[in-house]
């Protein structure tokens, strides 16, 4: 081994403490119906309970079910809080802790408006306390537990459902008039808007505080409950802009929305899922800005706080060139806690509110998503690491944390898991470049596996510290996996995100290729039986690396586009696609550059995959069309997999199951001619 690849492996970071115990057997599909996802933490005011989600597959009904459970904090008890066959979400207890509040469709028919849902702690089946003919999509409780401020969006009167409602046979024309006309699983946009409403609970009387042509997320009452802060995008055409603002208004009928903050930057734009949230004084909100327009969502996301009397801000993180997310105030007032995204981690953290040093109070080799805080200074978070998916822990005094939700533990007890190791690895041009190797269940050291190269999508994101079946169900077949966070990866800052700004399938192609190269300088990935794939932009970057290098023997390529200039006016990011790459009439040249791999489909030699939603308006199905088509052309063995009614992400739980069967099946045909695989991993 030379020194480069000397220096490499002493930058393995053995995840030793996460390994699996010895088990029965490899993961299975069919574990994908004993898992379950949990989310969404919420703690009861006196932080003795913490309420959450729990969702799981029903192979019954091939559906989703999520169910509210709650959990008491010190770990005594675990319960099972609603059963309805219909889903509820968003659970959330009322400032006196008497109720527990969630929103669903149940009761009603498939595609039904979600509805606010009251449920009594003291005993009692749950009322449905709104009958609208919108759709609830957020809520917050007053402080004092009276009123509840609802993000309802408008009942769309030309929809399809509406119409066979009617007894009419035929839907009506889709007529469009908006710069953005199209969105996933939302279709297309017409003059529906989303508004902020006031909900009086005892009365039932409902106020709409902010009718108009604009869209309202994310409220925060002030704690006197008078007023309310909120995100929205205005000027006389939202839609050829991404710049969010900060609003407030007086909650009661009549009032008028005033700006709090005005820049040339978003605040709390909803893609960031940070709600503004109010100091205990009411004296100042804190809030998730982004960078400049030119930026899109490659900027960075940074905690702010902002005088709400004389509208000075105050930036907490900066000089941390890391996105920040879902600021809450401690009880006291003199610190923030938020979360902190670093290279494949993200943690919980506190900044004094006057700023200073950032603190870390729960981090390591995990992913926290999610948290809450109670007035008794409670904490709660919903976190996950490689052998471990997301559940909720109780943070003691020291920040140890405590298993509550427990969710998947008996399922995981029975299975076996690969080893997942975080390495890095020296891209064409020097830059480190971080990623993960998963050993294949049994693995033997000294022999060489077949392995797959695994892109994320995004681009922005990364792979973190966090639980993959994926990667698992692929370790369980023998299969070794490579993970790579190329450049375009958000948690490296801001200048490793924009490298691929207008450029896409260049710097980041050399990147997750030094990770595979780096997999098989270590004796491990067997250089004669390599795979690549990934979904999205994960997609999109597989097709590029196809098209550039012939080493691969087989490629999945998910939700793909090979072709941008067919996605301008197709998809939903037409205001991307003008600020990053320009007009198509103008710009060619760009668009053809990151077109490579359907400019140079006679490149391509690898085996292909194509899998998209037949719904999909993020990444349309007629882009992944036009690429299985050209690689058909070409007398390249390839295949096209559709599933109807399925949007970006596919959720029904068998199309969810077939998908990755055919992943493994597509991978072991020309990886694992002679049929060595595990057969228990298929089942």
């Amino acid at each position: 081994m030379n020194k480069a690849l000397t220096l490499l492996a002493a930058l393995v970071l053995p995840l030793t403490a996460l390994q699996a115990q010895t088990a029965q057997r490899p993961l299975q599909l069919s574990d994908l119906s004993r898992m379950r996802d949990v989310a969404d933490p919420q703690l009861s005011p006196d932080g003795a309970w913490v309420a959450y989600t729990v969702t799981r597959a029903d192979s019954a009904t091939d559906k989703r079910d999520a169910d509210v459970w709650m959990a008491r904090t010190d770990g005594t008890q675990n319960l099972r809080v609603t059963t309805a066959p219909a889903s509820e979400a968003k659970p959330r207890f009322s400032p006196d802790g008497k109720y527990l509040s969630f929103v669903s469709s149940r009761g009603e028919e498939d595609g039904a408006d979600a509805q606010l849902w009251l449920l009594n702690r003291a005993g009692g089946e749950a009322e449905k306390v709104t009958k609208l003919k919108g759709s609830v999509s957020d809520y917050v409780w007053s402080p004092d537990g009276q009123r509840l401020a609802l993000i309802i969006r408008d009942a769309d009167p030309d929809s399809l459902t509406t119409a066979q409602k009617a007894k009419k046979k035929t839907a009506p024309p889709i007529v469009l008039d908006r710069f953005q006309f199209k969105q996933d699983i939302d279709g297309y946009l017409n003059k529906q808007r989303q508004h902020l409403y006031v909900f009086d609970v005892a009365s039932r009387k409902l106020i709409n505080l902010t009718p108009g042509a604009y869209d309202e997320y994310l409220p925060a009452w002030s704690p006197n409950g008078q007023q309310l802060v909120f995100s929205s995008k205005r000027g006389p055409d939202p839609d050829r802009h991404d710049n969010f603002d900060l609003y407030l208004i007086d909650a009661k009928a009549g009032a008028t929305a005033r700006p709090l903050l005005t820049t040339e930057v978003p605040e709390c734009a909803p893609s960031y899922g940070s709600r503004p949230a109010w100091s205990p004084d009411g004296r100042r909100i804190a809030f998730v800005q982004g960078g400049p327009r030119e930026q899109l969502v490659y900027a960075l996301h940074q905690l702010m706080v902002v005088d709400v009397a004389s509208g000075a801000v105050r930036a907490l993180t900066a000089g941390r060139d890391r996105n920040t997310t879902k600021p809450q105030w401690a009880p006291d007032g003199q610190s923030l806690y938020f979360l902190l995204e670093d290279d494949r981690a993200t943690s919980l953290a506190r900044v004094p509110a006057a700023g200073g040093t950032t603190q870390v109070v729960l981090g390591g080799a995990r992913e926290v998503h999610d948290f809450d805080l109670a007035r008794n200074g409670q904490v709660v978070v919903l976190s996950s690491q490689p052998q471990q998916p997301a559940e909720v822990f109780g943070l003691d005094k020291k920040g140890v944390p405590k298993p509550l939700s427990k969710q998947n533990d008996t399922w995981l007890k029975g299975v076996s898991l690969g080893a997942v190791e975080a390495i890095q690895a020296k891209s064409k041009d020097g830059t480190m470049v971080s990623g993960f190797l998963v050993k294949p269940v049994g693995y033997q050291a000294g022999r060489k596996y077949p392995t797959l190269l695994r892109i994320h999508g995004g681009p922005v994101g990364q792979f973190s510290y966090g639980f993959s079946f994926e990667w698992q169900y692929f370790a369980a077949n023998g299969f070794a996996v490579v993970a790579a966070n190329p450049r375009g990866s958000s948690g490296r800052g801001l200048a490793y995100s924009k490298a691929i700004y207008a450029d896409w399938g260049n710097k980041d192609t050399d990147d997750v290729l030094a990770v595979m190269d780096y997999a098989v300088a270590q004796g491990l990935a067997d250089p004669e039986r390599l795979g690549v794939g990934g979904w999205s932009y994960g997609g999109i970057l597989t097709d590029q690396v196809i098209a550039r290098d012939q080493r691969f023997k087989a490629a999945v390529s998910g939700a793909s586009i090979a072709n941008v200039l067919a996605g301008y006016g197709t998809d939903q990011y037409i205001l991307d696609y003008e600020t990053e790459l320009g007009t198509p009439w103008k710009n060619s040249d760009v668009y053809m550059r990151v077109s490579y791999p359907f400019f140079h489909a006679d490149r391509i030699k690898t085996p292909t995959l194509f899998i998209c939603g037949e719904k999909d308006f993020n990444v349309p199905l007629l882009n992944t069309e036009q690429m299985y088509q050209a690689l058909k052309s070409l007398n390249v063995p390839t295949q096209l997999v559709i599933y109807p009614g399925q949007f970006h992400g596919i959720t029904t739980p068998s199309y969810v199951k077939d998908r990755y069967a055919r992943y493994l099946a597509w991978y072991q045909q020309y990886l694992m001619p002679t049929g060595t695989s595990s057969a228990a991993g298929s089942k």
